[in-house]
Protein backbone atom coordinates (compact mmCIF):
# COMPACT_ATOMS: atom_id res chain seq x y z
CA UNK A 1 0.00 0.00 0.00
CA UNK A 2 1.40 3.42 -1.01
CA UNK A 3 0.31 6.93 0.02
CA UNK A 4 0.57 10.08 -2.06
CA UNK A 5 -0.22 13.58 -0.79
CA UNK A 6 -1.53 15.87 -3.51
CA UNK A 7 -3.54 19.12 -3.31
CA UNK A 8 -4.81 18.64 0.22
CA UNK A 9 -5.92 15.03 -0.18
CA UNK A 10 -4.27 11.73 0.60
CA UNK A 11 -4.37 9.21 -2.19
CA UNK A 12 -3.98 5.53 -1.29
CA UNK A 13 -3.10 2.86 -3.79
CA UNK A 14 -4.70 -0.41 -2.74
CA UNK A 15 -3.68 -2.38 -5.77
CA UNK A 16 -0.47 -2.38 -7.71
CA UNK A 17 -0.92 -0.27 -10.82
CA UNK A 18 -2.68 2.97 -11.60
CA UNK A 19 -5.89 2.63 -9.53
CA UNK A 20 -5.93 5.12 -6.65
CA UNK A 21 -8.52 5.78 -3.92
CA UNK A 22 -8.99 9.34 -2.67
CA UNK A 23 -9.23 9.82 1.09
CA UNK A 24 -9.67 13.11 2.95
CA UNK A 25 -6.56 14.13 4.82
CA UNK A 26 -6.95 13.53 8.50
CA UNK A 27 -3.41 12.66 9.40
CA UNK A 28 -1.90 15.53 7.45
CA UNK A 29 -2.36 19.06 8.75
CA UNK A 30 -2.60 21.78 6.12
CA UNK A 31 -2.69 25.49 6.81
CA UNK A 32 -5.98 27.11 5.90
CA UNK A 33 -5.48 30.27 3.91
CA UNK A 34 -7.30 33.33 5.16
CA UNK A 35 -9.03 35.44 2.55
CA UNK A 36 -7.02 38.53 1.67
CA UNK A 37 -7.61 41.70 -0.28
CA UNK A 38 -5.93 39.97 -3.22
CA UNK A 39 -8.81 37.48 -3.44
CA UNK A 40 -10.99 40.07 -5.17
CA UNK A 41 -11.90 39.60 -8.84
CA UNK A 42 -9.65 41.19 -11.45
CA UNK A 43 -12.29 43.72 -12.50
CA UNK A 44 -12.08 45.30 -9.03
CA UNK A 45 -8.35 45.91 -9.44
CA UNK A 46 -8.87 47.12 -13.01
CA UNK A 47 -11.44 49.69 -11.86
CA UNK A 48 -9.22 50.83 -8.98
CA UNK A 49 -6.24 51.22 -11.32
CA UNK A 50 -8.38 53.27 -13.71
CA UNK A 51 -9.49 55.57 -10.87
CA UNK A 52 -5.88 56.04 -9.74
CA UNK A 53 -4.92 56.83 -13.35
CA UNK A 54 -7.62 59.48 -13.50
CA UNK A 55 -6.43 60.95 -10.20
CA UNK A 56 -2.75 60.89 -11.17
CA UNK A 57 -2.65 64.44 -12.59
CA UNK A 58 -2.02 67.23 -10.06
CA UNK A 59 -4.31 69.52 -12.07
CA UNK A 60 -7.21 67.13 -11.54
CA UNK A 61 -6.57 67.05 -7.81
CA UNK A 62 -6.66 70.86 -7.78
CA UNK A 63 -9.96 70.82 -9.66
CA UNK A 64 -11.47 68.38 -7.18
CA UNK A 65 -10.21 70.50 -4.31
CA UNK A 66 -11.90 73.60 -5.78
CA UNK A 67 -15.16 71.72 -6.22
CA UNK A 68 -15.25 70.37 -2.66
CA UNK A 69 -17.09 73.52 -1.54
CA UNK A 70 -19.83 73.06 -4.14
CA UNK A 71 -20.73 73.47 -7.77
CA UNK A 72 -18.60 75.92 -9.78
CA UNK A 73 -18.42 77.07 -13.38
CA UNK A 74 -15.36 76.87 -15.62
CA UNK A 75 -14.65 80.62 -15.30
CA UNK A 76 -14.38 80.28 -11.51
CA UNK A 77 -12.09 77.25 -11.82
CA UNK A 78 -9.85 79.15 -14.24
CA UNK A 79 -9.60 82.05 -11.77
CA UNK A 80 -8.43 79.68 -9.02
CA UNK A 81 -6.15 77.38 -11.03
CA UNK A 82 -3.42 78.74 -13.29
CA UNK A 83 -3.93 76.97 -16.61
CA UNK A 84 -5.38 77.55 -20.05
CA UNK A 85 -9.04 77.07 -20.88
CA UNK A 86 -8.38 74.15 -23.30
CA UNK A 87 -6.24 72.37 -20.69
CA UNK A 88 -8.89 72.91 -18.01
CA UNK A 89 -11.61 71.57 -20.33
CA UNK A 90 -9.56 68.46 -21.10
CA UNK A 91 -9.07 67.65 -17.40
CA UNK A 92 -12.73 68.37 -16.58
CA UNK A 93 -13.82 66.08 -19.41
CA UNK A 94 -11.55 63.27 -18.15
CA UNK A 95 -12.98 63.60 -14.63
CA UNK A 96 -16.53 63.73 -16.00
CA UNK A 97 -16.09 60.61 -18.15
CA UNK A 98 -14.60 58.75 -15.17
CA UNK A 99 -17.69 59.54 -13.09
CA UNK A 100 -15.85 61.75 -10.61
CA UNK A 101 -17.64 64.94 -11.69
CA UNK A 102 -21.15 65.81 -12.80
CA UNK A 103 -21.93 68.74 -15.10
CA UNK A 104 -24.87 71.01 -15.76
CA UNK A 105 -25.32 73.53 -18.56
CA UNK A 106 -26.77 76.95 -17.77
CA UNK A 107 -26.87 78.93 -21.00
CA UNK A 108 -23.29 79.16 -22.25
CA UNK A 109 -21.81 78.26 -18.86
CA UNK A 110 -21.09 74.72 -17.74
CA UNK A 111 -21.18 74.09 -14.00
CA UNK A 112 -19.28 71.15 -12.50
CA UNK A 113 -19.83 69.42 -9.19
CA UNK A 114 -18.55 66.36 -7.37
CA UNK A 115 -20.41 63.19 -8.39
CA UNK A 116 -18.36 60.67 -6.42
CA UNK A 117 -17.75 61.63 -2.78
CA UNK A 118 -15.63 58.52 -2.18
CA UNK A 119 -13.02 59.82 -4.60
CA UNK A 120 -13.01 63.17 -2.81
CA UNK A 121 -12.47 61.44 0.52
CA UNK A 122 -9.62 59.39 -0.95
CA UNK A 123 -7.98 62.54 -2.34
CA UNK A 124 -8.31 64.34 0.99
CA UNK A 125 -6.74 61.48 2.93
CA UNK A 126 -3.83 61.11 0.53
CA UNK A 127 -3.16 64.86 0.34
CA UNK A 128 -3.31 65.21 4.14
CA UNK A 129 -0.85 62.32 4.53
CA UNK A 130 1.55 63.80 1.98
CA UNK A 131 1.34 67.21 3.68
CA UNK A 132 2.01 65.62 7.09
CA UNK A 133 4.97 63.66 5.69
CA UNK A 134 6.55 66.77 4.16
CA UNK A 135 6.37 68.64 7.49
CA UNK A 136 8.54 66.06 9.24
Amino acid sequence: MRWLYYTGLLYRNFLPGPSWAVLPTMATRTAKLKPTELDKPDHVFDKAAEMFRVMSAPMRLKIISCLCDGEQNVTYLLSKIATTQPNMSQHLNTLYKAGVLAKRRDGVQIHYSIANEQIVNLCKVVCMQVEADTKH
